[in-house]
């Protein structure tokens, strides 16, 4: 099947209690590790590409081994999406070169001006049949061009405020700012979820999808691995699972998992090199690094609970 939208994806997922994995790419392997997982759990998908991605890899090459993907997988509802676009320009290029959903992000605009670039932005890609999705409030950390803010506890998203931003703007899902963070260096002690703020606006605005950024876990498996064949990460701290698994249970429709895919391929990568030093085939170090990525995937389908939904978001 084609490439599709996250519509159905996102009914389906807030009627049953569940959420779609939104997993970025930058390369063949991370993608044939996300896509392999995928397959063999019958999974919804979303397939993510960043301002870091295109800069590395190109929009073009990402696009055609998503297009692989989508062809060698026709049983698999795979929704190809733009990462924090930064501009109204950004989002229309995309949409015209085939995306199925794409972010504006403008959070860090005053409401006004957020408002404004989503809204342009909705108006075009709904003529086109492409979802759009925004962000108000801010997330804290640094993850590519996305900086975030020291205190995240002064930058929530306010319930109140979401209401008149759907409104006036007509996106079609809401990235929300409830203590989550970007990067591996999310925090310097476990943290918290503004549990309040999610309850808050699905009541509010029933039925509307939520998505949470910043939601990679950092975990100790390959923090560990990472660090003992030579990594500097003993500090590195992510949101906790269960703490994900019950944002899911209050109206999150699609968690966005990015820094766990590097830490996969990047401790793979350096138990190779510190076990092997005189590998140099690099099918014999990416290979192992895209196994990982595959389990990691596995794992965290079963965390957001959309293991075996790929049927019912057809």
């Amino acid at each position: 099947m084609p490439l599709v939208t996250t519509k159905k994806m996102f009914q389906m997922a807030y009627k049953n209690g569940y959420a779609i994995g939104a997993f970025n790419v930058n390369n063949m392997e991370i993608t044939q590790g996300i896509v392999d997982a995928v397959a063999e759990e019958k999974t919804p998908l979303i397939l993510q590409i960043s301002k870091g991605a295109r800069q590395y890899a190109k929009m073009s090459y990402l696009k055609a081994i998503i297009d692989v993907a989508v062809r060698e997988n026709p049983d698999i509802p795979i929704a190809i999406h733009l990462d924090h676009g930064d501009s109204v320009e950004l989002c229309k290029q995309c949409v015209d070169d085939g995306f199925t959903s794409v972010m504006i992000d403008a959070s860090h605009l005053p409401f006004e001006q957020n408002v404004e670039m989503t809204r342009q932005v909705v108006e075009y890609a709904h003529k086109h049949g492409v979802v759009v999705e925004a962000e108000l409030g801010q997330l804290g950390g640094i993850e590519e061009h996305v900086k975030g803010v020291d205190d995240v506890s002064k930058h929530l998203t306010d319930p109140e405020q979401a209401v008149k931003f759907v409104k006036l703007t007509g996106c079609d899902s809401l990235a929300v700012a409830v203590g989550t963070s970007h990067g591996a260096y999310k925090f310097k002690a476990e943290p918290r979820l503004a549990y309040e703020v999610i309850e808050q606006i699905r009541k509010l605005l029933p039925g509307f999808p939520l998505v949470l950024h910043g939601a990679s876990s950092v975990l100790k498996e390959f923090k560990d691995l990472i660090n003992k064949y030579g990594g500097k990460m003993p500090d590195a701290m992510g949101v906790p699972e269960e703490a994900i698994a019950k944002a899911v249970k209050m109206g999150i429709c699609k968690v966005n998992i990015d820094t766990d895919l590097r830490m996969a391929l990047t401790a793979k990568i350096r138990q190779v090199f510190a076990e092997k030093p005189s590998e140099f085939d690099p099918r014999k170090y990416l290979g192992p690094g895209r196994e990982a990525i595959k389990e990691l995937v596995r794992h965290k389908l079963h965390v957001l609970g959309c293991a075996g939904k790929a049927a019912e978001c057809l």
